[in-house]
This record gives structure tokens, sequence and C-alpha cells, in this order.
């Protein structure tokens, strides 16, 4: 878990990222310009920053310069834009920025770039006193910069997820001897259950795996009877 602030000037985004990294189990906090960002910075020295490049008061460029050069900068920021360019993404990467967002941001590259950023180093400080990557990761390199493209400047080097080993409850046996609708729902229970200890009872990773709106989701596994901490204390 990890202390994260994000600093977008549309409420949209700010709520969007924050339900998402709050049922990640991050403590969220969040900012609609650079005066607040600054302020935020100063009050609860983030583990992590997810900045917006353009906004009314000062750009996040601007803002991420700054904290370089008075010694702010000793955590990881990931740079958001919906208009990135390779000009941007390399001067934000030589200042000190981890990687690269592009809106319309997607669960998974959020995912992803958050846990490659609280793996890496904290620029100039040295390792950070963040929580390891978990068994089953491998870390990629950082892309030089002589190769940088904006794709690898929006991505840059994440941490990327090695097979699964299935254990024995990936395979069930169902008795098939009963009506229908018992026998779906008993699959799907079964379904449901896998897919929460698998993702740790992450109701946003569940989602994205099964294909269904949160919202469905929830309703369903309500009318299966599925334990929904049972994933959590799995992953415990």
């Amino acid at each position: 878990m990890a202390n994260i602030l994000v600093v977008d000037d549309e409420l949209g985004i700010r709520d969007l990222l924050s339900e998402i990294l709050n049922d990640e189990g991050h403590n969220v906090e969040l900012a609609q310009n650079a005066a607040q960002a600054r302020s935020a910075r100063a009050r609860s020295r983030p583990d992590l920053v997810l900045l917006d490049i353009w906004m009314p008061d000062t750009d996040g460029v601007t803002l991420l310069k700054e904290w370089s050069s008075t010694g702010q900068l000793t955590m990881p920021v990931i740079m958001m834009s919906g208009h990135a360019t390779i000009e941007t993404a390399v001067e934000a990467t030589k200042i000190g920025a981890q990687s690269f967002l592009e809106k319309p941001i997607t669960m998974q590259k959020l995912l992803k770039a958050v846990e490659g950023a609280l793996a890496r180093e904290t620029p100039g400080n040295g390792p950070a006193l963040r929580p390891k990557p978990g068994p089953g990761y491998v870390s990629t390199p950082v892309p030089q910069m002589a190769e940088l493209t904006v794709e690898a400047a929006m991505t840059g080097g994440q941490t990327i997820p090695a097979p699964v080993e299935m254990g024995p409850q990936a395979r069930q046996t169902f008795e098939l001897d009963k009506p229908l609708r018992d026998a779906r729902d008993e699959f799907e229970k079964s379904y449901f259950e896998f897919h929460l200890a698998k993702e740790g009872g992450s109701m946003t990773r569940v989602a994205e795996k099964t294909g269904l709106e949160r919202t469905h989701l929830y309703r369903k596994l309500k009318q299966l009877g599925v334990d929904l901490s049972r994933g959590k204390r799995s992953a415990g």
C-alpha cells in the first residue's frame, strides 16, 4: 500500500484514478492544480505522484522542474497527458519523470505504471523504501534516451507479470446430474471465487478479467452468495 498524490484539473480523471487506486489498497490524495499539489507534497510526502501536464495555473513539466531544482523530487512521478509528444517525453524523463500515461487512461496501463514506479528507485535518492514487487513479477529496464520513443516514454519499462502458476483450485469437478440453473450457479460461484483469490480480492481486477462492469459484478457475486472477503484473506 502506498500514498499516492493525483494531480489533475479534470474532476472525472481524479475520480476515476482515485477509485481504481483505492480499490487496489492505496491511500489517495487529490489536487486539481499546482498550488494544491505543492501543499499536498509538503504535507503528506507521497510515495508516488501522478501529474497532469496541462493545468491552468502551472503546467506539470514546470512543476516537475521546480521540485527537481529544489530537491523535492524525492518520489517517482508519472506524467499524464492526452497530447504527449516525443519532445515532452524526453524533457520530462530528463528532469526525472518515471513514465507517461496517455489519456484516456486504461486501468491496465495505470496499474502497470504504478507498480513499475513504486518498484524502482526514487530519482536522485537511491533505493526507495517501498514495497518490493511480489513473487511472479520481473522488472524490465528503462529505455535509454537515445532509443526513446513516445510509446517507450509513456510505458517507461513497466513491471510485467510473469505467467501465473495455477494451483489445484484452477480445476474443479462439477456434478452434472442436476438442473441446468443449479449447475450453472455452482460453476459461476467457483469461477468467481477462483478469480477473487487469484487477484487478492480486487474487484477492479476481477471485473477487468471477467469482462463485467463492476456494478454488475457486485450484483452477480451477491446473487451467488460469494464471500467477498475470501480473496483478501487468501492473499494475506
